[in-house]
């Protein structure tokens, strides 16, 4: 199987497969390495990481389909790919679907926000209108070449209209073809565990860390139902944090010890970056 087909078999597994987010090259390289079978490129993430700016609307296409690029080069396993709202109307979605294909999504992700958009745990959102945001699914279905990349719908209405409302949203972008639905921010535990009898294309759970929905031990939402278990900033919260406690103690103490536990050995990080296979391209064309 391709990318695609991989990441449509684990999807509809409904094993609450763990997928973890990526803000560039490096982290990606990461997930991969420890196994995990899927990875997500995060719009809140590469705003972040790039631009060192809240996740509220500020990442264009070219940010997106850039970083995709590089992650795609970067790994083998699939791709999930957060395009926001689509960066306008539907022909901007169609627009969108064609700069992430080429790029080597495997899957792409919108949301029915008004632009622009914001973190789904942020309060403040809003979201457009039930006919418009199907006309962008629809748009998206079809301005695929291939018919196995996978079109993620996702709606941000229970913050605004209520659980019932985003369910029915997403009763309505099954029917507009999407591959995978997400029902971003619910808070109640009882509308976790709702989500899988109500719906029945395979779903994708957002784990935010800090966030407004109860954690969920991944093997739970597995036996739920859940496809997908999403955890988008968990590197980079991790990241952040083991930046702070490193740099805490070279401020204090002066120096930093590869031996200190603190940061990864040289070596280590050499062979994430894939250091002896350039070496053994360099001997071969030397």
């Amino acid at each position: 199987m391709n990318t695609k087909q991989q990441l449509k078999a684990l999807a509809e597994a409904r094993r609450g497969l763990i997928v973890p987010g990526a803000f560039n090259a490096l982290s990606a390289r990461v997930i991969e390495d420890l196994g995990f079978q899927a990875i997500y490129i995060t719009g809140a993430g590469v705003t972040n990481m790039w631009f060192g700016m809240p996740d509220q609307g500020f990442m264009g296409l070219h940010e997106i389909a850039e970083h995709t690029a590089r992650i795609r080069d970067a790994v083998q396993v699939p791709l999930l790919v957060d395009a926001d709202t689509g960066f306008g109307n539907a022909l901007n979605v169609r627009h969108t679907v064609r700069t992430l294909e080429r790029a080597g999504a495997d899957c792409i992700q919108f949301e029915d926000q008004v632009a622009p958009k914001r973190c789904g745990h942020f309060d403040g959102k809003a979201v457009i209108s039930t006919e418009e945001a199907v006309s962008k699914i629809k748009a998206a279905v079809d301005a695929r070449h291939d018919p196995d990349l996978l079109i993620m719908a996702r709606t941000d209405a229970a913050a605004t209209q209520g659980f019932e409302a985003a369910v029915e949203r997403a009763h309505k972008f099954a029917e507009a073809g999407a591959d995978i639905l997400f029902v971003e921010a619910v808070t109640r535990a009882e509308e976790v565990r709702a989500l899988p009898q109500r719906l029945a294309k395979p779903q994708l759970m957002n784990m935010v860390i800090g966030g407004k929905t109860p954690i969920f031990n991944a093997e739970q939402l597995g036996e739920l139902g859940f496809g997908i278990v999403l955890y988008a900033n968990a590197a980079l919260q991790g990241a952040v944090a083991g930046m702070q406690k490193t740099l805490s103690v070279l401020r204090d103490e002066k120096e930093v010890q590869e031996s200190s536990g603190l940061v990864t050995p040289f070596a280590e990080r050499q062979r994430l970056v894939g250091k002896p296979e350039w070496d053994a391209l360099e001997k071969r064309y030397t």
